[in-house]
């Protein structure tokens, strides 16, 4: 099985900033710098026949490359768990690129993404009551914002998972005219 998503890849200068952001607290599981991305769309687990049809109906999106920045912090949250992101701007584009790939996952059998779309970057994760430590870093890195960076192509990653976390593999990149 291999357990694939679609996402953009920010440049190495957006990364470093956004590591830039991330404090030492051990309160939350901060992403690395190859775990940094913008998902598109999670597919899950799927056997490597479908892993190629999805690969290859990929092929036919036509996309023009948009520019997109960093703007904001935010989290979601849910009982006992929740995570912190980087938002972007502006979101039409970007929404519209996910539009694409939602409908060219549909068409060869992925289920239909019922949550709607946010686009952000996960910076990091955390389990247990943590308010006054989320509140403190939305506090400290509420400006946080880039110049524009151009979007020029989303990858299709594998997430293999380990006792020290999930590693992405990239396994095929497509331009964006």
């Amino acid at each position: 099985m291999h357990r694939l998503f679609l996402a953009i890849r920010p440049p190495e200068p957006i990364r470093d900033l956004l590591i830039d952001a991330m404090d030492d607290s051990a309160d939350f599981r901060w992403q690395g710098d190859d775990q940094l991305h913008l998902t598109l769309r999670f597919v899950g687990e799927v056997e490597r026949p479908f892993a190629e049809d999805l690969a290859g109906a990929l092929r036919r999106i036509r996309a023009d490359a948009f520019e997109l920045r960093i703007a904001g912090v935010g989290r979601f949250e849910q009982r006992n768990s929740g995570a912190l992101w980087a938002g972007v701007e502006p979101k039409a584009r970007v929404s519209g690129l996910a539009t694409k790939v939602e409908r060219f996952c549909q068409s060869v059998g992925i289920e239909p993404e019922r949550r709607a779309f946010h686009p952000h970057i996960s910076l990091a994760r955390w389990k247990g009551r943590r308010t006054r430590e989320v509140h403190a870093f939305l506090e400290r890195a509420r400006g946080l914002s880039s110049e524009p960076f151009t979007v020029d192509a989303f990858t299709l990653f594998e997430s293999r998972l380990s006792r020290h976390g999930a590693h992405y593999e990239p396994v095929a990149r497509y331009p964006l005219s």
